[in-house]
């Protein structure tokens, strides 16, 4: 992987993704870092957000810390940006929804610093992240981004899975585009990028709902070389009202999912890339079908069809469609044992 030094878009990328400029060099002052948190409806967990920076930051002229709202209608996170942040943290709002990978879009338009570190309103990182990463920088300049190791809790805080590791020891990944066209594998509070990459490539792609963030980092890990710190410091919440759990329910996380691979299976060209894309399509229907199965259980028949459905789309192959036939036998069985025993 190369580093890339263009400094303007095709028409093509024109259309789907926002130039970021860079920032003004005089009359603008240069932190190295902005934390730009990105919320909606999303309050009640943004206390524990900006309390995680906060106990780690540095002084303003270092650390931009910004909540970009994209216009709540549930809560009132300017509240606890006022609370909390006490004159550190500065708020936008943006004047009407406009989603929210449009509103990832304001926040690297307003980020001034070197590194940007796009934390969700619902996320966390844990003490030392930043520090962590400023010596992995500082050592390691030939790099355009690094993630952590990350931990999954639930809406309470609890921590409830580890994502694997990627490596064995920290250190620069050469096969990073490769494993993540065929799947998702950084979750976006984990990751760190240079500013001057996004004003290389564009923000994140519009045509996207869902994987907005994975085709970022795979479109990164194609033309720069990224680090991987094996240590958890970042910690990203899973609950039902997330944009993950809505997304699954109706259908439109796997819509999505064919959308993400049209686009980044370019990124390792030729056989290597149809092979990687269509193994990923037939890991994500798999998860699609276990999720439908999952959903019946618990009496949501509409979002498990559209997980099965999805599934086929997403994989149209004979396995996929045992599955799918497998896990129905199952409820028939399920509800005919069920009834039997009443």
């Amino acid at each position: 992987m190369n580093n890339c030094s263009e400094t303007s878009l095709s028409a093509v990328e024109l259309t789907h993704r926002l130039q970021i400029p860079p920032v003004a060099e005089v009359g603008t002052s240069r932190p190295l870092w902005s934390v730009m948190i990105p919320t909606y409806n999303c309050a009640r967990y943004l206390r524990e957000t900006l309390a995680s920076v906060l106990a780690q930051a540095p002084a303003s002229e270092l650390m931009q810390i910004e909540v970009v709202d994209d216009c709540s209608t549930k809560d009132n996170p300017e509240a606890v940006v006022r609370e909390v942040g006490r004159g550190r943290v500065t708020f936008y709002r943006q004047p009407k929804n406009v989603g929210h990978t449009r509103n990832f879009e304001t926040c690297l338009l307003h980020s001034r610093g070197r590194l940007v570190h796009l934390l969700h309103g619902d996320d966390m990182v844990r003490p030392g992240f930043y520090a962590k990463m400023e010596t992995i920088f500082a050592e390691h300049p030939e790099i355009g981004a690094a993630f952590t190791r990350t931990i999954i809790i639930d809406e309470h805080g609890n921590w409830t899975s580890l994502l694997p590791l990627e490596l064995s020891e920290s250190g620069v990944m050469s096969d990073l585009v490769e494993r993540l066209v065929e799947r998702q594998r950084i979750q976006t509070p984990a990751m760190v990028v240079k500013r001057e990459v996004y004003e290389t490539l564009g923000a994140f792609d519009r045509r996207l709902s869902w994987t907005e963030d994975w085709e970022m980092w795979t479109r990164i890990a194609s033309r720069y070389p990224i680090w991987h710190e094996v240590e958890s410091l970042a910690l990203y919440r899973a609950h039902s009202t997330s944009n993950s759990g809505v997304y699954q329910k109706t259908g439109e996380s796997i819509r999505d999912l064919n959308r993400a691979y049209s686009i980044m299976g370019a990124y390792v060209p030729g056989q290597r890339g149809r092979m990687l894309v269509r193994k990923g399509r037939q890991i994500y229907a798999a998860s699609a079908v276990w999720r439908a199965d999952d959903l019946a259980r618990k009496g949501e028949i509409k979002a498990a069809f559209a997980q099965v459905r999805g599934a086929f789309r997403l994989s149209p192959t004979p396995l996929v469609a045992w599955w799918i036939f497998h896990m129905a036998c199952k409820a028939v069985f399920a509800t005919i044992t069920g009834a039997f025993r009443k």
